[in-house]
């Protein structure tokens, strides 16, 4: 089992409550086809502090050149491979590697063959 699918199916614990990510829904990104989202933690229950997410890509799928103008991200890469573009900067993707954007620093990511697969983490919170 991947490390990704222990998160897909694990237990989240936030804001005193505990919740099975199982039964959390997989969202499709509202502006980049083949990105699904599964809103793990939500500002709802951390104060608007923090929120983390898991982050689905099939293959070749790509979320384009955005910025956060008030939030920080993180990038921590559980499964596939793929590249970001990080101001400028390519960062080869798989398993392992993290990224920090700062905020207003503006990236994109691009699944390989494979598809990726990255728990994307908000501070302050996204949603």
């Amino acid at each position: 089992m991947l490390i990704f699918d222990s998160f897909d199916t694990g237990t989240v614990v936030a804001g005193g409550a505990a919740k099975t990510a199982e039964d959390l829904e997989w969202n499709a990104h509202p502006a980049f086809a083949g990105v699904s989202l599964k809103h793990l933690i939500t500002g709802a229950e951390t104060g608007g502090r923090f929120s983390a997410h898991l982050v689905r890509l099939e293959p070749g799928a790509e979320i384009g050149d955005h910025v956060h103008a008030a939030n920080w991200e993180l990038h921590e890469v559980a499964a596939g491979e793929g590249v970001c573009v990080l101001d400028g900067r390519s960062i080869a993707y798989g398993p392992g590697v993290a990224a920090v954007m700062p905020e207003n620093a503006p990236h994109s990511v691009r699944a390989g063959k494979d598809g990726l697969r990255l728990l994307a983490k908000f501070v302050p919170a996204l949603l």
